[in-house]
């Protein structure tokens, strides 16, 4: 099982943990509310969980231009 860090605009890997073991408390899981769980965290299944979420490159771009946040997607 791994755990995959993407980000939800430009798609790219942002990290990825892989232990058989780990605790989603730790992880920060359950600061979230139970709709932006499930936009963020999706199962597969082969057991791995990809994570949606942001990445310095587009965070950097969103705060040059906040208007983006409007925006489902900004990087085609």
């Amino acid at each position: 099982m791994a755990i995959i860090y993407n980000c939800r605009h430009c798609g790219c890997e942002i990290g990825r943990l892989n232990q058989r073991f780990i605790d989603t408390l730790q992880l920060g899981w359950s600061h979230l509310s139970l709709e932006d769980r499930k936009k963020m965290i999706h199962y597969q299944p082969n057991g791995d969980v990809f994570i949606q979420s942001i990445c310095e490159d587009c965070q950097e771009t969103l705060g040059h231009h906040p208007e983006y946040h409007e925006l489902d997607f900004f990087i085609h």
